[in-house]
């Protein structure tokens, strides 16, 4: 009997000790998201020269969003950049429309890479390859096709690559868009992960998203190019995990990145979600115990179980108390990473939430239960440590 009871107290003691830490990792978000998100950007001249940048955009096909996206690059409040875009396939429509916006902006320098280079499982970085090569400025910017650009965003990015940073990310966000499916993807990209990204940054813990980064192309040369990472699917994870072994600090820029996909459904989002995740479980295998147990409702049903066996405090009021902070709590972080007002009404942010929370814990399980993924036409299997191996394309 002493032995069970010991194990019951542990478990319990284990669950209100994490609980605890989980609010101050809300309240450090908080505090640090004020103070680092959406500072005013100094756009004025400097005796030093800003250096030139390299932005490199691997793209393919086409959506509602795309030109509009794109165009955001050409705009850009920047003494001295490139942007090289990168299709894999010939015939993908994309091109045409890049041409049309080199066409409307001769005076940016752009140019298109057609083809890529078979360099590993990676189609990302296959579809990079060339353009990386050819790319002629010491920092290179790697940005999805779905990213939207504010004018003085890659002068916030350069001046946080100081002396002792390599490589500087942009947190993942949402532009303003209609549907209840957008609704839940900005909810999710602020609250859950700002959290996660935030106090990474605070702690100088890789945390890095492949979306939008800044890095130094010579630590990357250093190590062999883009194509030493080529065996990862996160190869933006490896990046950084890369740079922070050699010394060099990871910095989140104070501008988040603002993904506006044209296409914006709950199952293709909740697919991202789960393919995702799969990526993290291989990388880092400890997230199969903790990361459901950070979520909110799972958290808070052991934390009110171990709240009422230690101190005999009533679990269903516990539970309900912590629910309604942990929401109110995220409610705060959002509004302070949309710097702004919030484009739903209260009602649609108590649906999102709850719709957020409950599914959360469910797709992480389904995604360690089926540890394939399935990324366009290809599907891949990872081993322990991230290495992607392709064994086939996805059946049509």
């Amino acid at each position: 009997m002493a032995p069970m009871l010991y194990t019951l107290s542990g478990f319990s003691s284990f669950f209100f000790i994490f609980w605890c830490g989980k609010w101050l990792v809300h309240i450090a978000a908080i505090i640090y998201g004020k103070h680092t998100l959406h500072r005013k950007v100094n756009d004025q001249p400097t005796e030093t020269p800003l250096p030139g940048v390299s932005i490199i955009k691997p793209l393919m096909g086409v959506d509602p969003n795309l030109y509009a996206n794109l165009e955001t690059f050409f705009t850009m409040n920047y003494p001295l950049y490139e942007i090289v875009f990168c299709v894999e396939d010939e015939n993908d429509p994309v091109i045409m429309l890049v041409r049309k916006l080199i066409e409307k902006y001769p005076l940016v320098d752009a140019s298109i890479f057609i083809g890529g280079a078979d360099v590993g499982v990676n189609p990302k970085i296959n579809n990079m390859q060339p353009g990386y090569l050819a790319s002629k400025y010491p920092l290179v910017l790697i940005s999805d096709s779905g990213i939207r650009m504010k004018e003085d965003t890659l002068i916030d990015m350069v001046q946080l690559m100081t002396d002792d940073v390599g490589l500087v990310h942009q947190l993942p966000f949402t532009c303003d868009r209609e549907g209840f499916a957008a609704t839940v993807e900005k909810i999710y990209f602020g609250t859950l992960v700002a959290r996660i990204y935030l106090v990474a940054d605070l702690l100088r813990i890789n945390c890095h998203t492949g979306m939008s980064a800044l890095m130094r192309k010579s630590l990357i040369n250093d190590v062999g190019g883009i194509q030493a990472f080529s065996c990862y699917l996160a190869e933006d994870f490896f990046f950084a995990k890369s740079f922070s072994e050699r010394g060099w600090r990871i910095r989140v820029a104070s501008h988040p990145a603002f993904q506006n996909c044209g296409f914006c459904e709950i199952n293709s989002f909740q697919a991202r979600l789960q393919r995702w995740a799969k990526l993290r479980v291989a990388m880092l295998p400890h997230t199969i115990l903790l990361e459901p147990l950070s979520e909110c409702l799972v958290l808070g049903a052991c934390a009110a179980w171990s709240a009422s066996y230690l101190f005999g405090w009533e679990p269903l009021v516990f539970f309900l108390v912590h629910v309604l902070v942990w929401f109110f709590f995220d409610w705060v972080l959002l509004s302070i990473v949309q710097n702004g007002s919030l484009p739903f009404s209260k009602f649609d942010y108590v649906v999102g939430w709850l719709f957020r929370e409950i599914s959360g814990p469910y797709l992480f399980m389904n995604a360690v239960w089926d540890p394939t993924i399935r990324w366009r036409s290809r599907t891949y299997r990872l081993r322990w440590g991230g290495i992607a191996e392709e064994f086939g394309p996805k059946a049509m």
